[in-house]
């Protein structure tokens, strides 16, 4: 029996070729086989021309030979029965090929929803509430407090104000260079700390403090005051209107300088605070234009003063941005 004919759909079935089960297609991979027998007629009986003799089938004809019939009929009935049997163990393959197959498909499919994620998602069911969008306020936030507005204001800078607080340590380092920390004062008879008629317009301009601090290196001496008032104007005033300077302060390893001679003066103002340098030779000397070192000296103290003082404000405006409510 042969398997190597057409595959599904078959071809249309002869007479006598019926497949297991009556349905069509199974048991009828190929039709290889031979017929058996040599007429038309069905199994077990001869068609017009069968048997040995002449044509025409008349009764004057020979005997047939009725034990090779029965014998043909046998080995007839033995084939057919293994055709049957050969083709409901066929049809038993092809259905069980196509269960694997559907079960290999749905095995696919179910990889593929699970490791891809290829499942679509359900529509939303008309009972549940839609996620709400973000909203933003149309108002801007307030901008981050300003270290100046502390450090301008009375009402807003009230943080303790010493002389070692503004001036902390026993030294003080710019760029690398290393400054000595002398003595420290604070008082507020403005006008007795200074030298020529700065005293008279610290005084008329409100001058409620000065704290002063005096540092040393390399034979350079110099004190550096800050002058406290109730406004930045008056501040700005003071600075502007400077003359004289503000007096030396001796002590803590430093002796007199500045007394009798030619000193570098030198004023600047920062919100509500005028800051005044006066710097010169421990020895005595009279400074000029070419000592680079008093001057070095003096910017390093100025940008030391208006340093700390920005810092006071900063310091505050920091709090009060932390601070509930603001």
């Amino acid at each position: 029996m042969s398997f190597g004919g057409p595959q599904w759909p078959q071809e249309p079935q002869q007479q006598g070729q019926q497949g297991y089960g009556g349905q069509p297609g199974y048991g009828q991979q190929g039709h290889g086989y031979e017929q058996q027998g040599q007429g038309t007629g069905g199994y077990g009986y001869p068609g017009p021309h069968s048997g040995p003799g002449p044509r025409g089938g008349g009764s004057g004809g020979p005997t047939p030979d009725w034990s090779a019939l029965a014998e043909a009929s046998a080995s007839r009935d033995r084939r057919r029965r293994r055709l049957m049997i050969g083709g409901g163990v066929l049809a038993t393959l092809v259905v069980g090929a196509l269960v694997a197959t559907a079960v290999v498909v749905t095995g696919k499919k179910d990889d593929t929803a699970e490791n891809a994620g290829g499942t679509p998602t359900a529509p939303v069911s008309p009972t549940e509430a839609p996620t709400p969008e973000p909203t933003f306020s149309s108002v801007a936030p307030p901008p981050p407090p300003n270290p100046k507005d502390y450090i301008s204001d009375p009402g807003k800078d009230r943080a303790p104000l010493t002389a070692e607080g503004l001036f902390p340590g026993k030294r003080l380092s710019m760029d690398g260079r290393a400054y000595e920390k002398g003595a420290t004062s604070a008082t507020t008879n403005c006008a007795a700390v200074t030298q020529g008629g700065l005293g008279t317009v610290l005084k008329k301009n409100g001058c409620r403090k000065v704290l002063r601090a005096t540092y040393a290196r390399n034979g350079v001496a110099i004190t550096v005051g800050v002058a406290v008032f109730s406004s930045e104007a008056a501040a700005l005033r003071a600075k502007d209107r400077a003359t004289g300077g503000i007096a030396p302060l001796v002590g803590a390893g430093v002796g007199d300088f500045c007394h009798a001679t030619v000193c570098l003066r030198r004023s600047n103002s920062i919100g509500r605070y005028a800051y005044f340098t006066q710097a010169g030779f421990a020895d005595g000397r009279k400074v000029t234009t070419g000592d680079k070192g008093v001057f070095l000296t003096s910017d390093d103290l100025g940008t030391f003063a208006f340093n700390q003082i920005y810092a006071r404000g900063k310091t505050q405006a920091s709090a009060a941005a932390g601070a509930p409510g603001q």
